[in-house]
């Protein structure tokens, strides 16, 4: 749908600057690292594969769940890196994770994708990884580490939810833009046929009736198409909920010559 296009435009957007602020992490504390070069090559990975998510997500197509899903594995391994990079008694001391809140990207995928229910599993996951890195290097779980799952829990939440409106929304308004042209086609119609054709009809019935014999049945034959007309082009468009009926287009077809059936302009 075309109102999910900015939403993934804002994930990409938010990819490269946690990319940013990952980085700049990482050149300030790299020289505490256990093994320098992994950073580096953390934040190689993470820049790759920013790059390679941008694409794709400009294409509908291919944003489907095995991408999603590899974007989530990804994620987690950067994640889970740390353990091999950093110090342990940084880890214990509550240090961020080498990909910081780069691992969000996915959580905020997944809610785009498939509402929050599908934001929350996404989050769920890396925050397990995340208490697993810290359990097994750590020993313990920070208040920092505590504070960043409930962030992320919100963040998968909160979008999803915003693009299940959105999605609504839209649906919404596409058939209210249908419902809206086809009463204006409607209306031309009835016009045109109004100053035209009904008329004419009405002209031969009301003469095929002064004139009598063979004449009178054509008037009346005309009078029932002059009232079959006028009940297509007065039959109002279905615009009720699911599960309902409109009364207007059960009663509409019985008009006739003899027969005028008047109905509410709503449903």
């Amino acid at each position: 749908m075309k109102i999910e296009a900015p939403l993934w435009r804002a994930i990409a957007i938010f990819r490269v600057v946690a990319l940013g602020y990952a980085a700049v992490l990482i050149a300030r504390n790299h020289s505490a690292y256990q093994h320098p070069l992994g950073g580096g090559a953390v934040l190689a990975v993470m820049a790759g594969w920013t790059g390679v998510a941008i694409e794709i997500f400009r294409d509908p197509a291919r944003r489907r769940w095995p991408f999603l899903a590899a974007d989530l594995g990804i994620a987690v391994l950067c994640l889970l890196a740390t353990g091999l990079v950093e110090t342990q008694a940084n880890l214990a001391g509550g240090s961020a994770n080498l990909s910081s809140s780069w691992v969000a990207a996915p959580v905020l995928a997944w809610a785009v994708q498939g509402g929050k229910r599908w934001g929350i599993t996404a989050a769920v996951l890396i925050s397990l990884a995340d208490f697993g890195l810290r359990g097994l290097y750590a020993g313990h779980l920070s208040q920092t580490t505590f504070n960043g799952t409930v962030l992320l829990l919100m963040a998968g939440m909160v979008v999803g939810h915003m693009a299940k409106l959105a999605r609504v929304a839209e649906t919404r308004l596409a058939h209210a833009i249908a419902l809206e042209t086809a009463t204006r086609e409607r209306e031309r119609l009835a016009r045109d046929i109004h100053d035209s054709v009904l008329q004419v009809l009405a002209l031969v019935q009301r003469r095929g009736g002064e004139l009598g014999g063979e004449a009178a049945e054509l008037g009346r034959l005309a009078g029932d198409q002059e009232a079959a007309l006028r009940s297509l082009i007065g039959t109002p468009a279905a615009s009720v909920e699911p599960g309902e009926a409109d009364l207007r287009l059960l009663l509409s077809p019985h008009s006739s010559s003899s027969v005028s059936v008047a109905t509410p302009a709503t449903p």
